[in-house]
């Protein structure tokens, strides 16, 4: 009993050890200007812009092979604030900004077929097969992938509501 507790910490302290050294050796550098513009990114990973991911994204952001409006899921905010940040000029006008939405499922319309919950990059929907779906407010950030695939075009993009966590005083109406 002692030898194989023995044998398996050596044996585990070699691999570590070996894991340790590997690490330093073959030690990837990443740009951290690209880390940075993915940090500004949704990081939803939808696949809207047509890359694999915000990472992706940002990676060809920083190159210069996209433009700063690919992020639909970040509309003009996430534009400008890029634009910004990369140091380029940014025409606003073909964004189409509808301001932050979330998924909502009608209850009536879902037969429980799970083709939206398998497409959605963070698992905001739940249920199960044959069963009626639901959309978690928190974790839908409104990337609208799940609503191609439902085929009885049960789930819809909604604005979020307003409650008091998303609550915001408006503004007041121009002085005439």
């Amino acid at each position: 009993m002692i030898i194989a507790i023995a044998s398996l910490t050596l044996l585990g302290l070699f691999l570590g050890l070996g894991l340790g050294v590997a690490d330093r050796i073959f030690k990837v550098e990443s740009n951290p200007f690209i880390a940075e513009i993915e940090a500004m990114m949704p990081g939803s990973n939808c696949g809207q812009c047509g890359f694999p991911g915000c990472s992706g994204a940002a990676k060809a952001l920083v190159e210069g092979h996209a433009p700063v409006t690919c992020c639909p899921p970040g509309g003009k905010a996430l534009a400008t604030a890029l634009a910004a940040r990369l140091g380029v000029s940014v025409d606003l006008s073909q964004v189409k900004d509808d301001g932050p939405r979330i998924a909502l499922v009608s209850e009536e319309l879902c037969i429980g077929c799970c083709r939206c919950s398998k497409v959605c990059p963070t698992d905001a929907i739940i249920g199960a097969a044959k069963q009626i779906h639901n959309v978690l407010r928190e974790a839908c950030t409104g990337c609208s992938s799940c609503v191609e695939k439902c085929p009885t075009e049960a789930l819809s993009m909604k604005p979020v509501p307003v409650t008091l966590q998303h609550w915001v005083w408006p503004k007041p109406a121009a002085a005439a």
